[in-house]
């Protein structure tokens, strides 16, 4: 949720940032009201209380022949002091399901509108050209017998596959290049449960808007994350952090599941848009004031993973109507696909600011000695989908795929990928 004090504060400046993503400004309103409601029971009710604790020790001061009047006083104030506790009860309830409708709010030069609104940041190497027809990655990798799309819809329906062979290996190579570099930046590799309770969904803000592209198992309560943001969210719930020596960074491993709801007709062809692939996140939790340039950091390890695999890049500001609810600015970062004469987003990393760690109660300790949301961040290191940009920039005439030199260490040397005759 968002923090109460800017609403108190700064409500148009919610408003300005609700009206950019093209979200709901009276929400604000709504949630101004609900916050005066609300302080004003708390206060109703703890007066009543205080009063209350008063008359008590009057009560037990008096004289035994005026106790049975001051006693049946005391009782209407007991109920009195009940109802106005329920009364407060409600009013928390309705402010919390209000603001906690309201999207994080979007940080200073996020760009206002949809999804063709973003702000071109940087443009990153050359497009790869041919001389020859290139083969899309279907193609290249029947080719290569590294991906079985046929197989993998007769086993689990659309949208699944098979990586097979090279493909397998492949991949694995992606995640563990990916890993060294999150380990020599100083990230704890974990393997996370890619099941999650609701609370847990819920705190990190995905069961919002897009809540149908969640997969959800009724009978247990649990839903399959879409990423292991999530788990790694949810690793330091209801915890204070020591933060003293510096950012908490985790990178987290784990296979992935979204339903692709409302994409249908949408790059049927393939794997770039899938039910099941693996990730290799970034999560960091870091002082708030660190916040902005721990996202600089993190796109400036996934502009090296791309760069690493000699890939063609640009780098955008993803316009606040496209944000989800819980990030104040997000970068993506899109390989050219020369197939498709297209950049495809490979992958992102947004800033949520305190927005995730309110919501599961992840907090520091100030110097003061109170407690305070620390601010959290995400960011994909390496996914599936990059297979798709690394087969088609580095094809050959003859079907066969140059591997990029990164790589080479973690497919024990091998320099070419060979169609498979």
């Amino acid at each position: 949720m968002i923090d109460p004090q800017i609403l108190r504060d700064n409500p148009q400046a919610v408003r300005k940032s609700q009206e950019a993503r093209g979200a709901s400004v009276s929400l604000v309103d709504d949630a101004v009201a609900a916050d005066s409601a609300r302080r004003s029971a708390i206060g109703e009710f703890e007066s009543l209380r205080a009063e209350q604790n008063a008359f008590g020790k009057t009560v037990a001061a008096a004289p035994k022949e005026e106790k049975p009047a001051l006693v049946a006083q005391a009782q209407e104030l007991s109920a009195r002091v009940k109802a106005a506790q329920q009364v407060a009860a409600d009013a928390e309830v309705e402010f919390t399901t209000i603001v906690g409708s309201i999207a994080n709010p979007i940080i200073d030069g996020v760009p206002a509108g949809g999804e063709e609104d973003f702000t071109l940041l940087r443009e990153v190497g050359e497009k790869a050209t041919f001389d020859f027809e290139p083969r899309d990655h279907v193609e290249i990798g029947e080719l290569l017998k590294a991906i079985d799309i046929t197989r993998g819809t007769k086993v689990s329906g659309s949208r699944f596959y098979f990586l097979s062979g090279i493909g397998a290996r492949l991949e694995i190579a992606l995640m563990n290049m990916a890993l060294d570099k999150a380990l020599a930046e100083g990230f704890i590799p974990l393997i996370t449960p890619t099941l999650v309770r609701p609370e847990i969904m819920a705190g990190t803000g995905f069961l919002g808007e897009h809540a149908d592209e969640i997969y959800y198992l009724p009978a247990d309560d649990l839903y399959l994350t879409g990423t292991s943001e999530v788990a790694l969210a949810g690793f330091h719930s209801d915890e204070i952090l020591d933060l003293e020596k510096g950012s908490l960074r985790y990178a987290g491993w784990s296979t992935c599941y979204r339903r692709e709801a409302g994409s249908a007709g949408k790059d049927n062809r393939g794997i770039l848009r899938v039910h099941q692939f693996n990730k290799l996140e970034m999560f960091s939790y870091v002082l708030p004031e660190d916040a902005e340039a721990e996202h600089e950091r993190l796109v400036a390890y996934q502009e090296s993973m791309l760069q690493a695999c000699g890939l063609s890049y640009r780098v955008i500001d993803v316009a606040a109507g496209d944000l989800g609810s819980s990030a104040a600015r997000k970068f993506d970062i899109e390989a050219w696909v020369p197939t498709q004469g297209a950049y495809r987003e490979l992958t992102s990393t947004s800033n949520c600011t305190t927005y995730q760690a309110r919501r599961l109660d992840i907090r520091y300790r100030t110097e003061s000695g109170k407690t305070t949301p620390v601010a959290t961040l995400n960011g994909t290191l390496a996914t599936t989908r990059w297979l798709v940009a690394i087969l088609e920039t580095h094809q050959q005439a003859d079907g066969s795929v140059r591997v990029p030199e990164a790589l080479r260490p973690y497919l024990g040397g091998l320099s070419v990928l060979e169609p498979v005759r």
